[in-house]
């Protein structure tokens, strides 16, 4: 017992306290007492959140739904676990690669059924695939709450027969099947504490703590495997642009906003033909300023000989006593235009070639949603022009020309500047073409969150028949409300070229409410012209609807990016 004196401090001290604080302060207390909060605080939902005092692995929460109920439910339940002390992935089996089943280890399911016993229109793919291919799950702790409508005869089917497969397959069932009528709330709140329960009793008896991953710090370099590469535009299209999945062993420590960074490699044809012209050793070792290596790994793997500095060209007609104008050339070109005289001259160019220069690309993936052992970027395989001679882009055309299952090497490179908002913050998003990247993250990342701030974005590109990049996903988060607005400007398909600034001007009110209403602003895409066309149109409408000056209009968008609302990441 405390003394009067101290009990009156404590009692002063407390009385202020949120619920969150006076939370966090039993367990301080019960960490001096060496009790765990767990045994001090009451674990049900309808009190203050316990600590759990051993670490869980993260659990997944998957939904099947075709009229939101089952999403909406997810969500909900997906916040009060999380309020518990326990990491949830949510995802939405419409999304959800069954073969990742093999990695889950506690995987909860909520389901609906639709008309005569069968799934959602939505989860036909996941509820086909798990019936039709046997998987080992022996690893797998599951449970299955159903949701339906007892007036119909076959009450629940789908959540019985995900409930049962799974059992086939060797999963454990952790959490006898619930099924849920019309009104479900309460029953589904008993299933979620359920969850908490038999999870934290299942990682108290196994006695292993789970680290968790450190903030990446430097360039720490992750070894992954391409699980899937698509190309998104329909083969009628001018362009390709590459959806990539990369999966890796280890998890990868990212935020929604990051980029990914990737040394490309120099074609193997075009090396094999440097190397024949100069008549050099492909394993002769050459130091240069960062690796020693031979000539073969140099000019394939560490060397930029693909569009030489002038300055490179400058020191190459140096070495060789060539006259050659100002110009940029890759290698390759320059050898054939002005030839070394032997292997021993070209020795002496090696070590003046520069490093090849990492390529960034946006992520486009959530690790909540997503996971934290598997990453995407969405690439645009892009062509040029150097003296009329088409070219292609050195790491799109080398990262578009890999296979599943080839291994590539590759860095995160967080953006300082470039997060998201609160979760209760509003959100204008303008990214066309593959500036969608981010915006893809941002969303799948609130969506899995469950985020309350509105989003709205602006997207486009040159037809809607075979640019409309991630067309089913945009359309879905539309539906199910974590798009609030999506407005499309597709260039081609109309006599007039319309682009988003022009849909921004078209919506310039709205745009301005939102902006005033605290919404914060992103641009993501080419810097030149997208981005200034764009910011362009933001300072008309800031002078039109708020009737301001154009120099009061630049001081309030300047204002808006000091305050971290106004981001940009363009290239």
């Amino acid at each position: 017992m405390l003394s009067e004196n101290k009990l009156n401090v404590l009692k002063e001290i407390s009385s202020s306290f949120s619920r969150d604080e006076a939370v966090w302060a039993s367990g301080f207390l019960a960490g001096l007492a060496g009790l765990s909060t767990a045994s001090v605080i009451e674990p049900s939902l309808s009190h203050p959140a316990p600590v759990y005092s051993v670490a869980v692995k993260k659990i997944t929460l998957a939904y099947g739904t075709e009229t939101g109920n089952s999403k909406k439910l997810a969500v909900e339940l997906a916040g009060i676990i999380k309020k518990k002390g326990l990491q949830v992935k949510l995802t939405d089996l419409s999304q959800y690669k069954p073969k990742d089943l093999v990695k889950e280890e506690f995987f909860f399911v909520i389901i609906s059924t639709q008309g005569e016993g069968e799934p959602p229109i939505l989860v036909k793919k996941f509820y086909e695939y798990i019936h039709e291919n046997d998987i080992d799950l022996n690893h797998l702790k599951f449970g299955v709450l159903a949701l339906g409508d007892s007036s119909y005869p076959l009450f629940c089917k789908t959540g019985e027969d995900v409930d049962s497969r799974l059992e086939v397959m060797g999963g454990q069932r952790i959490i006898p099947l619930k099924k849920c009528d019309v009104d479900y709330e309460q029953d589904a709140e008993s299933w979620a504490g359920h969850i908490l329960d038999v999870v934290n009793k299942t990682a108290e008896s196994s006695s292993k703590s789970v680290s968790v991953p450190k903030a990446s710090t430097g360039r720490k370099k992750y070894q992954g495997k391409i699980s899937s590469i698509i190309n998104l535009n329909d083969i009628t299209s001018e362009k390709e642009t590459y959806h990539i999945e990369i999966e890796t062993e280890e998890p990868i420590v990212y935020t929604p906003g990051a980029a990914l960074g990737v040394v490309a490699f120099n074609p193997k044809p075009v090396v094999d033909e440097i190397i024949s012209l100069t008549g050099i050793n492909p394993q002769k070792q050459i130091e240069t300023a960062k690796i020693t290596a031979s000539v073969e790994e140099l000019l394939h793997k560490h060397l930029n000989i693909s569009y030489l500095l002038k300055t490179t060209v400058a020191q190459y007609a140096e070495i060789t006593g060539h006259s050659i104008p100002e110009v940029r050339l890759g290698l390759l070109d320059l050898i054939r235009i002005y030839p070394v005289k032997n292997a021993e001259e070209f020795e002496q160019v090696i070590p003046v070639l520069t490093a090849q220069a990492p390529r960034l690309y946006s992520i486009s993936s959530s690790p909540e949603a997503h996971g934290d052992t598997e990453i995407h970027i969405t690439v645009a395989r892009s062509e040029f022009f150097i003296d009329d001679k088409k070219q292609d882009g050195l790491c799109s055309g080398f990262l578009a020309g890999f296979n599943e299952g080839e291994s590539l090497e590759f860095y995160i490179q967080e953006a300082k500047h470039f997060r998201l908002p609160g979760p209760d913050k509003d959100m204008i998003m303008i990214g066309p073409g593959t500036g969608i990247a981010p915006f893809r993250s941002f969303l799948w990342e609130r969506d899995a969150l469950g985020a309350e701030g509105r989003n709205w974005l602006f997207f486009g590109d040159r037809n809607f028949v075979s640019d409309f990049l991630y067309q089913a996903e945009l359309q879905d988060f539309l539906k199910t409300g974590t798009l609030t607005h999506l407005d499309l400007a597709f260039s081609r398909d109309t006599a007039e070229k319309i682009y988003v600034q022009h849909k921004l001007q078209q919506k310039a009110q709205e745009v301005y409410h939102w902006l005033e209403s605290g919404a914060s602003l992103y641009i993501c895409g080419a810097k030149d012209p997208m981005s200034k066309d764009v910011e362009n149109t933001l300072l008309e409408i800031i002078q039109w609807e708020g009737k301001q000056s154009p120099e009061e209009a630049r001081l309030y968008l300047e204002d808006l990016e000091l305050n971290g609302r106004y981001h940009k990441d363009v290239y």
